[in-house]
């Protein structure tokens, strides 16, 4: 074969990958739209996964109905993750017993990493891994973290998106506190 011809073939592969990237691109921003963008005041989509230490514990969204919940996006490679995690665990502690729930969702890596990581740490507050990224598309969470505050109605009072200071974890727990009887 000469080199004209390999040459030729060679730019075909090339045209026909970049075309082939174009369009999954463009088929990717015509979906995405039609996933609903969740935004302050939606009813929070419910969602049921399973406890990363205690086998065979379910964490359902709507068992939490009736308390705070502070619902943390996170993956292990994320820095400002890693960064909050510890003010999490430590305002968690304090507010747990005044109706506020943490539930971290991790998304889609292995438990042995996640435990790792989680371990590494010496964080205490329940953790998931959602496998099939479902919970991520039903929160439409992007980017990493994302913390989602939902109100003891189990509606949506807050989405905040980057890394988060002590100070505001404890002022973003305080906001979701169920009023006291």
């Amino acid at each position: 074969m000469d080199k004209k011809k390999k040459r030729s073939i060679t730019r075909g592969a090339i045209l026909v990958v970049l075309l082939a990237a174009i369009v999954y691109t463009v088929y990717s921003s015509a979906t995405n739209d039609k996933v609903k963008v969740l935004q302050v005041g939606d009813k929070a989509p419910d969602f049921e996964l399973v406890d990363l230490y205690e086998s065979g514990l379910n964490h359902r969204l709507s068992d939490y109905e009736g308390k705070g919940v502070f619902l943390n996006f996170w993956g292990t490679w994320c820095e400002p993750c890693k960064k909050e995690m510890p003010a999490m665990s430590r305002q968690y502690a304090t507010y747990k017993d005044q109706g506020v729930e943490v539930l971290t969702v991790n998304i889609a890596q292995t438990e042995f990493e996640v435990k790792k990581f989680l371990e590494s740490l010496d964080v205490h507050f329940p953790a998931v891994i959602d496998d099939t990224k479902v919970v991520m598309t039903a929160y439409n969470i992007n980017p990493l973290p994302t913390t989602i505050l939902i109100n003891p109605e189990g509606r949506v009072e807050k989405i905040i998106t980057g890394e988060m200071s002590e100070a505001q974890i404890a002022s973003y727990m305080e906001s979701i506190k169920p009023e006291q009887e």
